[in-house]
């Protein structure tokens, strides 16, 4: 009983959802602040699950001439990456004699549905810090695995070390947005982002094998995502949550740090055929704080370089150096060193 409680609709939860014979308006405790899926640029993969695109490793040589001397030969370098994507599904089953007892059936059936995208949206938003094919292969590979190791010649140069050791860190992101930098993908002939498929009437069977019929909803989202230009993303990892609540982190030195990685900053937003590409900031609500404390204990001499508001689309958000802020929730106070 207990199993079935916690996987399928019951009458307490009917009632729980029912306010004087009307369906509830919930007030969703659980819902959390992304931030960041409204700033996914989607991408169609053009090879099926998958996406391969190509990168210029190295330019062509020259020499410096002189009469009845050739030129040699030299040609440029390329490289290939392939970018996967994998799909995460949710099913609700609601008995249809619990639904002949709701005041009002499709309004029961879409408060569950909202519940529903809140958990994906939840899991797509960690995921895209958090997963690697390496230990899930049939997930998708997120920012911090390619972004998860200090140094070397690639995308190890883009992280700020923040110096903080053992497993209670945390990372402030700065993720270019844009069809030539970092995109999330979709298989080749499906949709972008979450879908959801009413499928109706069911006939299921029991664990005695009796049947009985249920309405049945499907969630579905196809998600992968691409780096196309390492060098237009930066992380500041290893920020010592302890550290940072007691005051003691040079957090504008380190987001200094990360701006100066930033290729975008040289090219502006548009850099040739490069196309147009969106910069944005991603934290969580504990480094948000602590660089509002910043900002207002040294006051608001260099708001440029600090916390701002600006009104972008629409929306007044704080800035950094004209990059925006968003809060997210999938970012974690409980990361692990890394080197």
């Amino acid at each position: 009983m207990a199993t079935l409680a916690q996987t399928y609709m019951s009458l307490v939860d009917l009632f729980k959802g029912t306010e004087n014979d009307r369906i509830a308006a919930v007030i969703e405790v659980l819902h959390q602040a992304h931030g960041i899926i409204g700033d996914f640029i989607a991408m169609e993969c053009n090879m099926g699950c998958t996406h391969r695109h190509t990168i210029r490793t190295g330019l062509p040589t020259g020499a410096w001439g002189a009469l009845y001397q050739g030129i040699p030969q030299s040609k440029s370098d390329r490289q290939q990456v392939d970018d996967t994507t994998g799909f995460y599904e949710q099913s609700g089953q609601i008995d249809c004699r619990l639904l002949e007892l709701a005041p009002d059936r499709n309004a029961f059936r879409m408060q569950e549905s909202y519940a529903h995208y809140e958990a994906m949206n939840q899991e797509i938003a960690t995921g895209f810090f958090y997963h690697s094919t390496d230990s899930a292969p049939e997930k998708f590979k997120g920012l911090g695995a390619r972004y998860g190791t200090i140094g070397g010649s690639g995308a190890g140069n883009q992280i700020v070390d923040g110096g903080g050791t053992g497993s209670d860190n945390m990372s402030i992101w700065f993720v270019t947005h844009g069809a030539n930098d970092t995109c999330v993908l979709y298989p080749k002939g499906t949709k972008a982002g979450l879908e959801h498929e009413d499928m109706g009437r069911q006939r299921v069977l029991d664990s005695s094998s009796n049947p009985y019929y249920v309405e049945e909803d499907i969630y579905r989202w196809h998600f992968g995502v691409a780096v196309k230009d390492w060098r237009n993303n930066a992380r500041i990892a290893n920020i010592d949550q302890s550290l940072l609540a007691a005051g003691s982190v040079d957090l504008y030195g380190f987001m200094r740090n990360a701006y100066y990685k930033l290729q975008t900053r040289r090219v502006g937003k548009v850099d040739g055929q490069q196309g147009i590409g969106r910069t944005v900031i991603y934290c969580n609500r504990d480094a948000l704080e602590a660089l509002d404390a910043l900002a207002t204990n040294q006051g608001a001499s260099d708001n440029f370089t600090r916390l701002r508001p600006m009104e972008i689309e629409g929306q007044e958000v704080l800035t950094y150096r004209g990059l925006p802020i968003r809060e997210t929730d999938a970012l974690l106070n409980t990361e692990a060193q890394i080197t």
